[in-house]
């Protein structure tokens, strides 16, 4: 029986890795999970109550691009965060941002550009889901190295004329997992001016940007605003996973021009799976308060100030601008994720495992990502066991 051949060499995915490199080998301590990005803090008082008075609405089939009320909320919560006004029809609800990340490339990347494979950038190390996105749309991955010398942010707009002239997509997260930083307002106009320039969309993952220390994270519909771009060039996906602790809810969005999202909507008449009316009802209320999102941030700026005060001495130790991941420097990520394993019980996840090699390097192997987002007690004893076991 036949395959595709464009996912035949698809690296085998972080988690089930990571199994690999530890589960056969003993711990040396406790099990201390710190590896999955998995939000752990108490979600919102009020999901079991509207969830309770919306039972009912399990027996219905929900609105594929969200409720009139969900959407409005949301186009609601855009307005106060980023002061954009976007109308119901440039907005959709997502099964969780994943599933929008891979879809809207299915529905935007064209199968050819400028008489060429169409090329889709990526960010090295970056969300996996990117790359078979690009896969999927009959698109090349072409990875582009986002490591301390870049500020952990790509740099698109240093690539070869010829090679943006392919680009069809751009993706990017902001702030940026694994590394957590953040694009400023002028990366991103120089951004939007690189893609009205080679005539490219650009496909903003902004999962993370109610996690932050300082100010809020710019986001890309803002800057388009500012600078008047095409509003067709800027596609942005948020999530309640992080922000409001509910990554069970599986609810996010996808935000942009009006064409395309029509073309978005239409696929995903065919190939989504709307969210059910009562978990619309529950994403509805989280959009519109903030009291929790507040209460939430608070709580990670703890776990923050902890990860200054315990591994501050550390060489080489940056403290992220927002986000809820350490990416610390090692001399070898699998190394130090076994060495941790086998003598404390902590489990970290290797930097290589969220990257790919290209032209002999690979930009996550000397660095291993560390997930803040166990209790304060239980991060105040993961970080220290990490700076003992692998820096002391």
């Amino acid at each position: 029986m036949a395959f595709p051949e464009r996912f035949s060499n698809l690296p085998e995915y972080a988690f089930p890795r990571l199994r690999g490199l530890l589960d056969h080998h003993t711990p040396g301590g406790t099990p201390l999970a710190m590896t999955i990005g998995e939000p752990q803090h108490v979600f919102p008082d009020f999901v079991a109550e509207v969830l309770s008075e919306n039972v009912a609405g399990f027996n219905k089939y929900p609105p594929n691009e969200g409720t009139p009320e969900l959407l409005a909320a949301i186009t609601g919560w855009v307005g106060r965060r980023y002061s954009v006004t976007l109308d119901a029809g440039q907005v959709m609800v997502l099964n969780g941002t994943r599933e929008g990340l891979f879809n809207a490339a299915l529905a935007l990347c064209p199968e050819r550009k400028n008489g060429a494979e169409p090329v889709v950038l990526v960010p090295n190390p970056f969300y996996q889901v990117y790359a078979v996105a690009a896969l999927a749309a009959g698109a090349r991955p072409h990875y582009v190295p986002a490591t301390e010398a870049t500020g952990f942010l790509p740099d698109y707009t240093a690539l070869d004329p010829a090679v943006l002239d392919q680009v069809a997509i751009a993706y990017i997260c902001s702030p940026a997992n694994p590394q957590g930083a953040v694009a400023p307002r002028a990366w991103w106009r120089d951004l939007i001016a690189l893609a009205e320039r080679h005539d490219f969309v650009i496909f903003a993952d902004e999962c993370y940007s109610e996690i932050y220390r300082d100010a809020p994270p710019p986001g890309a519909l803002e800057v388009v605003q500012e600078t008047g771009a095409d509003p067709e060039r800027v596609f942005v996906f948020h999530s309640l996973s992080k922000r409001s602790n509910l990554p069970g809810l599986r609810s996010g969005f996808v935000a942009g021009g009006a064409a395309g999202m029509a073309r978005i909507r239409q696929l995903r008449s065919y190939a989504g799976a709307p969210l059910p009316l009562p978990l619309q009802r529950v994403a509805e209320r989280a959009w519109a308060d903030e009291a929790h999102v507040t209460e939430n941030r608070a709580l990670y700026a703890v776990k923050f100030d902890l990860a200054d005060e315990i591994l501050g001495g550390v060489q080489g130790y940056r403290a992220p601008d927002a986000g809820f991941f350490l990416w610390l420097p090692v001399a070898d990520g699998e190394a130090a994720a076994l060495k941790l394993w086998q003598e404390t019980g902590v489990r970290v996840l290797p930097g290589a495992y969220l990257a790919r090699e290209v032209d002999g390097f690979n930009p996550g192997q000397g660095y291993i990502r560390v997930a803040l987002v166990a209790s304060e007690a239980e991060t105040a004893q993961g970080l220290r066991l990490i700076r003992d076991c692998i820096y002391s």
